[in-house]
């Protein structure tokens, strides 16, 4: 007569998963943009988005960047599905309130700028190599008063960072 016999169980090592340490870490002296899922973009709700530059690169303040800028702004805000609202233009990064048809639509329309930007830029500044530090961070605002909040927000981020010294928005 056979006798039956056991499974063996298997001891698990702990690997994969959620984890202490895992994951992508931070490049440079700031953490990066989250890898996560980004905000639900709804068409009526508009999304605040801000690119930051690498690094020793000139500043973006300068009235030819910023002719530049302004102009990469209105070519993508054409189209009709994604437009670029208002913005603020920094020394190193830039704040932007967009309007989008949904999700994809912002995603492909801040891919677009972005690379846009990257491109004149870079002939702007005679080199090549990478522009922005990280992905864009997005947020949606979904109230009225987000929507105020933000706006008084990127209006008077240059007076934060000390690039503006009178009374006022930013003009």
């Amino acid at each position: 007569m056979k006798t039956k016999t056991r499974q063996r169980e298997f001891g698990f090592v702990n690997w994969g998963g959620k984890r202490r340490g895992a994951g992508r870490k931070p490049k440079g002296e700031r953490a990066c943009v989250s890898h996560g899922k980004r905000p639900k973009v709804n068409a009526s709700h508009p999304v605040l988005v801000t690119l930051r530059l690498c690094s020793e690169l000139p500043s973006l303040r300068y009235e030819a960047a910023h002719a530049f800028l302004r102009g990469a702004m209105s070519a993508s805000s054409q189209g009709g599905t994604f437009r670029v609202v208002e913005y603020s233009v920094q020394s190193n990064h830039l704040h932007l309130i967009v309007e989008s048809k949904g999700e994809l639509v912002l995603a492909r329309g801040m891919n677009g700028l972005a690379s846009r930007i990257a491109r004149g830029l870079n002939k702007l500044w005679r080199r090549s190599g990478k522009v922005f530090s990280d992905r864009y961070h997005a947020r949606a605002l979904e109230t009225p008063r987000a929507v105020r909040i933000a706006l008084v927000y990127v209006f008077n981020n240059a007076r934060k960072h000390g690039a503006w010294a009178a009374r006022g928005p930013d003009p």
